[in-house]
């Protein structure tokens, strides 16, 4: 009742009837017994009401009352609805965060059933990789064999034709020491390193792309396009290192503009390419792919994965620039050298396939790769460079596959530029190639106690 009284006041005054002194207001009961307020205001203008008494008047100010009873019903709703959702909000939460807390739970199971998965896939590979590494037939099984064999043929060929097979037969079983295998048959005077000359400068890269980089020359060409005399060369700072330079001969390296560039099919990773016998081997930006690349044909010819092998960062050498896979040939074939997470950052060297890029045989050495600079590979033992930066350093280890033992070496290096990022043996020339902070340079190497 109050509320109407009010608003019939507001209204009186919206209207601007001026009330001055002669308003009142009484109550009485009505003739039913119900108490009745009554308002009354004297007009100041009009000595007597005409018409209808006012009822226009009241029944104006009456619609603006029932609107305004309206809107303030609708207000009051309005405050309901939003005390119940408030009230409601700490159940809602609650509930949220219960199913948070349920999600992040089956999220955590998850991730440990797919680590359980990984390992044992790992395990899987592991003694896949043990398995096929294991020799089929050892030297006493070699040698049952042969006997066997030779009886086999004196009983049932005849004099004449036994002994032509007989020769054929012996060729095949015959032990010969794996060391001393070089493709297509050659053979090559191998022994230890010794010494490092001071390094020659061949050539100096003109932009900053060429703070890192390879060049290399092919110790054993095939056919005749190209020759042991071509110079190849890659800078390998950029996203999207593809660009392989062509030189016809150290002359024009030295002083010209090549003679030819190629474009890659795949993005180069770093700094561990080599060239050998007509292709050029490669890691594959941002994966363990490795690819070989037909110089001749400009064409990609094999892709593999090197099982296990950490890259883009996982086992670089000391210097970083994602290292992680060095590929490198030497007198004995085609190289990686890398680390896997079983090895646990210790270096491990592979002998690839030049051909599909198959590993066939595998060591795990002792030598940290973080904690060296560079290596390479000759004669079939690694060696490694104790320093990227320091102008005189060492070739600190070395590690022999065929005795399969390391040992500990101090020969010295120079790094006369200061930051060396690639290191790689061509054993055609017995010379070390190396890229220190733009400058191309090479190391005439001596090495003595040498073996067929």
């Amino acid at each position: 009742m109050w509320l109407q009284v009010a608003l019939v006041s507001f209204l009186i005054s919206a209207s601007q009837v001026q009330a001055e002194d002669h308003a009142s207001l009484r109550h009485s009961n009505d003739a039913a017994g119900r108490c009745q307020y009554t308002f009354t205001v004297s007009s100041p203008q009009e000595t007597s009401c005409t018409g209808d008494n006012g009822r226009p008047e009241m029944e104006g100010v009456l619609s603006r009352l029932t609107l305004l009873e309206a809107l303030v019903s609708r207000l009051i709703a309005g405050a309901g609805t939003r005390s119940d959702a408030e009230a409601g909000l700490p159940e809602t939460f609650s509930q949220i965060t219960g199913e948070r807390n349920q999600l992040r739970m089956d999220k955590d199971q998850l991730s440990r059933q797919i680590q359980e998965l990984h390992k044992r896939v790992t395990e899987l590979s592991h003694e896949t990789e043990s398995l096929r590494q294991k020799p089929c037939l050892q030297t006493n099984s070699l040698a049952d064999t042969r006997r066997k064999l030779n009886h086999r043929l004196a009983s049932d060929l005849g004099n004449d034709f036994r002994h032509d097979a007989y020769q054929e037969m012996k060729a095949e079983v015959s032990e010969v020491p794996a060391s001393h295998l070089l493709p297509d048959g050659k053979t090559s005077s191998c022994g230890e390193l010794l010494s490092v000359e001071e390094p020659v400068l061949h050539r100096k890269a003109d932009g900053f792309t060429g703070k890192y980089g390879v060049w290399l020359q092919d110790p054993e060409p095939q056919g005749t396009q190209y020759s042991d005399k071509t110079v190849w060369r890659m800078d390998t700072v950029g996203k999207d290192v593809r660009r392989l330079f062509v030189y016809e001969d150290m002359k024009q390296f030295a002083h010209g503009p090549p003679m030819k560039i190629l474009l890659l099919p795949e993005a180069v990773e770093s700094t561990g390419a080599t060239i050998y016998r007509g292709s050029l081997y490669y890691q594959r930006k941002v994966s363990r792919t490795l690819i070989r690349y037909d110089l001749a044909s400009e064409s990609l010819v094999s892709r593999r994965d090197l099982p296990h092998a950490g890259f883009h960062g996982q086992y670089p050498y000391s210097w970083g620039g994602y290292t992680d896979i060095d590929l490198a040939a030497d007198e004995r074939g085609l190289w990686a050298i890398y680390s896997t997470s079983k090895a646990k950052g210790a270096i491990v060297l592979s002998q690839l396939d030049p051909e599909n890029l198959q590993v066939k045989r595998s060591w795990e050495t002792q030598i940290r790769k973080n904690t060296v600079a560079n290596a390479f590979m000759m004669c079939a033992r690694l060696y490694t460079v104790a320093s990227y930066a320091a102008v005189n350093t060492t070739i600190n280890h070395a590690f022999d596959t065929a005795t399969e033992t390391g040992r500990d070496l101090s020969v010295p290096f120079q790094n006369k530029y200061g930051y060396n990022s690639m290191v790689d043996y061509n054993h055609a020339q017995r010379k070390l190639f190396a890229w220190d902070n733009f400058h191309m340079v090479s190391y005439d190497l001596r090495v003595g106690g040498a073996s067929k």
